[in-house]
């Protein structure tokens, strides 16, 4: 009797054991499915906010070096063709030109730690002729020479940034460089004379050596 009650366990075991398995291999994919969905979010996620961050550098760069722009060249105003705002006095240039120094270090520091190599390279070049801008600036009132190529070349910088940092940050929309309609203005020393000034690695579009 007992013989014949063993054997028709075994059998129920043997009935029930593809239903058992399937459960635990259901039960498995789905634990391994979750997993994987829930690593593959982890990372849009991180990715998402790195992004963010970094888009945060290149606005702070871009506001920074602006700004010295802006105040450089009109400092210049007297030395530039076609300047709509009157010059700025010296002194006042000169002091707003160290407030904003910090700001420009700062977020120059921010732009290493988190952009890529195209964006910082681009970023470099830029800097760099806005610095030139720059120095004219605070020689004054000794007679500066090729503002107006200095300006373009800044220009040019500015745009490689931009296009850099959209394609760092997977922008889409094509193409937003402004230096072919300004070059058309009063003062433009057109594209010649632009590529002619500007040092080989710049004119290739190659990096600029860094100041920090």
């Amino acid at each position: 009797m007992g013989g014949v009650e063993s054997m028709s366990v075994s059998a129920n075991l043997a009935t029930q054991l593809p239903a058992l398995l399937g459960v635990l291999i259901g039960t498995a994919g789905t634990m391994l499915a979750t997993s994987l969905n829930e690593r593959t979010r982890w990372r849009r996620s991180q990715t998402v906010r790195w992004d963010e961050r970094r888009l945060d550098a290149y606005v702070e760069l871009t506001k920074a070096v602006k700004e010295i722009h802006a105040v450089a060249t009109q400092m210049l105003g007297e030395h530039r063709p076609g300047a709509r705002r009157p010059a700025l006095a010296r002194d006042e240039g000169v002091g707003r030109l160290a407030e904003m120094d910090v700001r420009h270090t700062l977020a120059w520091e921010a732009v290493l730690l988190l952009g890529d190599e195209a964006t910082v390279r681009a970023a470099a070049e830029w800097r760099h002729a806005v610095r030139d801008i720059e120095s004219a600036a605070r020689a004054l009132p000794r007679p500066p020479t090729d503002v107006s190529v200095m300006v373009q070349r800044a220009d040019v910088g500015r745009d490689r940034f931009y296009r850099a940092a959209r394609e760092s940050l997977g922008v889409r929309g094509g193409s937003v460089e402004q230096v072919r309609h300004l070059l058309g203005k009063p003062g433009s020393a057109g594209p010649a004379a632009l590529t002619r000034r500007l040092p080989p690695e710049q004119s290739r579009g190659g990096p600029a050596a860094s100041d920090t």
